[in-house]
């Protein structure tokens, strides 16, 4: 679905200190950002921003940062944050491509995906944030023992994925092929879940750990 243009959303993005509009900036510095040496957990394609505020105000010595790329999207991300007078959280509008480029090594504890693109056509599979590709990205910065939680939608996605998560050095802790009626505990619902849960679709997660 094509998002209309509000050019409101990039002035007010970069008037408030929860958006980081110069992340590369941040590189190896980012407790200094958050003032404490607390663990990061990072959301590729935070969305609106439901899931990163929600974690935020219940995990309060943990820091949250949430990436994605359109202002249109991310701006309503940080309007919860700020509603939330949250201070454990940042936003990025940024190209995923490029977040190796923010982040040091083991900088991050913790990465989320949640429900990003399936890129079915097999020329770009490489664009998913699964991939092998963006895997070895990931790995510059992230902790040994680092956790990946995925939730998706697509089956073929969720399939290929196990696969990459095992050819890179990530072995899976959990996986259900249906979220809502397993036992994992600590789920929480984003908006897009929200939605298409109660139209029927399931959600299909996966723990991977770098071992």
């Amino acid at each position: 679905m094509r998002l209309r243009k509000k050019w409101w959303a990039r002035p007010e993005m970069e008037a408030s200190s929860l958006t980081i509009v110069k992340p590369q900036e941040h590189k190896g510095k980012w407790h200094e950002e958050f003032k404490n040496d607390n663990d990061i957990y990072l959301e590729l394609g935070c969305g609106r921003g439901k899931f990163i505020s929600t974690h935020a105000q219940q995990n309060p010595g943990i820091n949250y940062i949430g990436v994605d790329l359109k202002d249109e999207v991310i701006i309503y991300a940080l309007k919860k944050l700020i509603e939330a007078e949250l201070e454990n959280a940042r936003v990025i509008p940024m190209n995923i491509a490029g977040i190796s480029e923010v982040f040091d090594k083991d900088e991050i504890s913790r990465i989320y995906i949640n429900f990003c693109n399936p890129w079915p056509k097999e020329r770009h599979n490489k664009r998913r944030l699964t991939h092998t590709k963006f895997l070895t990205e990931y790995k510059k910065f992230i902790k040994p023992g680092c956790e990946i939680w995925f939730k998706t939608d697509n089956v073929e996605l969720f399939e290929d994925s196990q696969t990459y998560f095992k050819e890179n050095g990530f072995s899976i802790e959990y996986l259900s092929y249906d979220l809502h009626n397993s036992d994992f505990q600590g789920n929480v619902v984003t908006e897009y879940e929200e939605k298409f849960t109660s139209l029927g679709m399931k959600t299909m997660f996966l723990l991977a750990k770098l071992l």
